[in-house]
């Protein structure tokens, strides 16, 4: 159940709760781009421009910084390129990482946070063997941020440590990512810029990390793998005006998502760790038979069960405009009462 993503619980006529794309369309400054790209399909896509937008938005230079058909391409080329012998991937977390790892061919040890610990990292639990850790900040599906002195602090010579940062961008001012860290060895930094800005369909993300690293990640990445109105969005989601409007989705998301965790916790349903992203965790008695019901009900949710770690009562709620919380939160609410009848 790696392979399961929140896109197959979605169906027509069902609010989607399941997946954590911002659902708002891209302002005039991103699609306008896009748009004019269109002119240019006929010619090979050229990504220096995007890559050197991307890579000044972090304050890295170019050599430091390759664009990807999505995040989720990204961690296809780990195993290929980077060949760990001991990849450890910590969990819950997005399952790819972990499958694409095994599917090239390298066996995973799993590390588990655990719910009691409102799933923190815990440095002391990755073996000190580790060749590669695989970490989220924020983790999807917990939603729980790290700090990044403790993300740092697993770095090491002779490891590579690859922080998921896809979500990074929807939390205000970015204070715990790691993507302008030039200093730390063996750190990949992997990012999504379909989030925030709804660009899931047109799969657009980056790799930032050192020259060398980044060089074998791209002698493995297939030629031309991201289109043309691709590189026109990376280039206009790296500018000024991108981070500046970034940062105030960024503070109104954290505004609904205090309004849905405070709803939730209205009606009795506690929400995991302490959640800093566009999404909240949550776990339900009878989870699996709820979740049906609140598809009969017009509201699509995640499952947990495919999250390492977790199980069937577990449920991903994806934070929306406060009307949408209240009118989902209602329904839950119905929904638990019968179900504990």
């Amino acid at each position: 159940m790696l392979r399961f993503h929140g896109d197959a619980e979605v169906a027509p006529g069902l609010v989607d709760l399941a997946v954590n794309v911002r659902q708002e369309a891209p302002p005039a400054w991103l699609t306008g781009p896009i748009a004019a790209s269109l002119a240019d399909l006929a010619r090979y896509p050229d990504p220096s421009s995007a890559t050197a937008a991307i890579a000044a938005r972090h304050g890295r230079p170019p050599s430091e910084a390759l664009l990807t058909a999505g995040a989720a391409q990204a961690f296809t080329l780990l195993g290929p390129a980077l060949r760990p012998v001991r990849p450890v991937v910590v969990h819950p977390q997005f399952t790819e990482p972990e499958a694409a790892l095994v599917t090239a061919g390298h066996p995973v040890t799993r590390v588990l946070l655990s719910e009691e610990d409102g799933f923190v990292l815990k440095n002391a639990d990755i073996p000190d063997e580790a060749d590669m850790v695989v970490v989220g900040n924020p983790t999807n599906p917990t939603s729980v941020l790290h700090p990044a002195a403790d993300v740092a602090a697993l770095t090491r010579d002779g490891r590579i440590t690859v922080v998921d940062e896809a979500f990074a961008d929807t939390i205000p001012g970015e204070p715990e990512s790691l993507a302008g860290r030039r200093d730390l060895p063996g750190l990949l930094v992997i990012r999504s810029l379909t989030k925030t800005w709804g660009l899931a369909g047109l799969r657009i993300g980056y790799v930032l990390g050192p020259p060398e690293l980044i060089d074998r990640l791209r002698e493995h990445a297939p030629l031309w793998s991201v289109s043309t109105p691709a590189l026109a969005a990376a280039a206009a989601c790296a500018s000024p005006l991108a981070v500046d409007t970034e940062r105030e989705i960024a503070t109104r998301l954290a505004g609904d998502r205090a309004h849905l965790v405070a709803a939730l916790e209205r009606a009795g349903v506690a929400v995991a760790g302490r959640p800093a992203s566009s999404f909240v965790l949550v776990r339900v008695p009878g989870g699996e038979r709820v979740r049906a019901l609140l598809r009969e009900r017009g509201f699509a949710v995640r499952r947990g069960e495919t999250f390492p770690g977790l199980g069937p009562d577990w449920l991903r709620i994806a934070v929306r405009d406060t009307a949408t919380s209240d009118a989902f939160v209602a329904v839950l609410s119905n929904v638990l009462g019968g179900a504990t009848c």
